[in-house]
């Protein structure tokens, strides 16, 4: 069904091969996981088996990739995706549409189908998918977690043979995750061939056949999964994979004493037409912790964040830090965020002029430090927007770290990112403990265990319960797979 035969790959403007001399076949009703390290290779694949390699991302390639018996490196685009359906990292990427209906709608128009096939297609779809009350919403209004629905919506209506999704759980919820899961065993079961490209694994063990592992461009090890299920956790560390079992976890580290100052939020409320997203009269947060904010998707995150660093135009609320209030406009100089979509916010022609943009004075030794301890001192002259998805992540995170704001935000800042490199993120941002007051909006759990003092738990835009180290309250894993992970209300004993 798909065969790479000695395929090798430049990007435009890079040295190193992004895969070298790649020999695989995957055979029609597969389902494939590729995994690895950042930067390993994964999403190159992706690209050449949807023809974006070479068509759309330009550079040296030798060998041959085929699908279904077209050679994707000659066929046209729109030939290749009436047999590939393609779900990006960022699904708002492959949107052409505002509303979810017509997102829907818009692959099979485009194949020339007559209106009531179409209309069949996506009425079996919503089925399929459990996603009726997705329908006729804007897509700008939606989570990260409903946009990545409809982008495998999109995909499905489409029906094609050959399903490829690039990091589809990096900013999913564990809930959305479940649904995620549910979609792609529809889709096995309807002999779809599917690879999937993920450093989170738990969730594809018990729906992929063949594990595929890179290193620096290369496959280092291609086994069934149920042998890889059998691998030792010092193996898989040994190659950057995280666990394949499932630890949900959002129990925060254990500190000792939470800093007896606070900084107070009052009246942070938004709406969006008229939609309540964000309804939270008082919170009463440690200064200077590391905050965990977790929730399902559309919970209103995001929205918390981006209010309580001043981005949100209309925001009424206000802090109380060291009982001076400070609106939007003191808070926006204040705050450094970064954000779930990190190409928003890289500028510059190199690495070291994007992390060092933000610095009132450079510290060259800082700054080296940082980039050293992120991996990306050997990527200091490359363009950021050459970067891996994982590795643009890292720059974006050594830009916050290099700020020198008093309040850090970071909004999934573990999103594509390999267990090494995650682990190196939690640790920095861990240090920052006792000299910033940092915000880590995430659905990682194994991000959360690693750096936060307190988790806050945000549903339907309201604070559910705020946990912080110290006592931990077991109320089982299905309850804990929503959050619910109760310790204590922060401010109360």
């Amino acid at each position: 069904m798909i065969e790479f035969e000695n395929v090798s790959f430049n990007y435009l403007r890079t040295e190193q091969a992004s895969v070298r001399n790649i020999n695989l076949k995957i055979n029609k009703g597969e389902t494939v996981l590729l995994c690895g390290e950042s930067g390993c290779g994964k999403t190159t694949l992706i690209r050449m088996i949807n023809g974006l390699i070479p068509h759309f991302y330009e550079g040296r390639m030798n060998g041959s990739v085929s699908v279904a018996g077209m050679d994707t490196t000659e066929a046209e685009l729109y030939e290749t995706a009436k047999v590939v359906g393609s779900v990006f990292q960022n699904p708002r990427s492959q949107f052409f549409c505002v509303d979810s209906t017509s997102e829907l709608a818009f692959g099979p128009e485009n194949m020339g189908l007559p209106e009531e096939e179409i209309r069949e297609r996506i009425d079996t779809t919503v089925a399929l998918m459990k996603i009726r009350s997705l329908m006729d919403r804007s897509i700008f209004e939606m989570s990260g977690g409903e946009k990545q629905r409809i982008a495998c919506a999109s995909v499905d209506t489409l029906n094609p043979e050959v399903c490829v999704l690039d990091e589809p759980s990096s900013n999913l919820s564990l809930e959305a995750i479940e649904d995620l899961k549910n979609t792609l065993l529809g889709w096995k079961q309807k002999g779809r061939t599917i690879v999937v490209a993920e450093h989170r694994l738990y969730w594809l063990k018990d729906i992929c056949d063949r594990v595929i592992c890179l290193k620096e461009g290369k496959i280092i090890f291609d086994m069934p999964m149920k042998e890889f299920r059998n691998l030792s956790e010092e193996e898989l560390r040994r190659h950057g994979l995280r666990s394949i079992n499932e630890n949900l976890s959002m129990a925060p580290i254990e500190t000792g004493k939470m800093n007896p100052e606070t900084i107070t939020f009052e009246k942070l409320f938004y709406n969006y037409r008229n939609c309540d997203a964000l309804h939270i009269d008082r919170l009463e947060i440690p200064r200077n912790e590391v905050i965990a904010v977790v929730g399902s998707n559309g919970a209103g995150k995001s929205t918390f964040s981006k209010c309580i660093c001043g981005l949100m135009r209309g925001f009424k609320g206000y802090a109380i830090i060291g009982k001076k209030k400070q609106k939007s406009r003191n808070l926006l100089k204040s705050s450094y965020m970064v954000m779930q979509d990190v190409n928003h916010q890289l500028f510059c022609e190199t690495v070291m002029d994007e992390v060092t943009l933000g610095m009132d004075e450079e510290n060259r030794q800082r700054v080296v430090e940082i980039l050293d301890k992120l991996g990306l001192k050997e990527l200091a002259d490359r363009h950021p927007m050459s970067l891996s998805g994982g590795q643009k992540q890292r720059v974006a995170v050594a830009s916050a770290l290099l700020s020198d704001k008093d309040i850090i935000l970071f909004d999934e800042p573990s999103s594509g990112l390999d267990f090494y490199n995650m682990e190196r993120v939690a640790e920095l941002i861990r240090s920052l403990r006792g000299q910033k007051t940092v915000f880590v909006v995430t659905h990682d759990p194994d991000l959360v265990r690693r750096c936060a003092t307190v988790v806050l738990r945000l549903e339907n835009g309201q604070v559910v319960n705020t946990n912080s180290s110290g006592e931990i309250k077991d109320y089982g894993r299905e309850k804990e797979k929503c959050y619910s992970a109760a310790v204590r209300i922060c401010g109360q004993p």
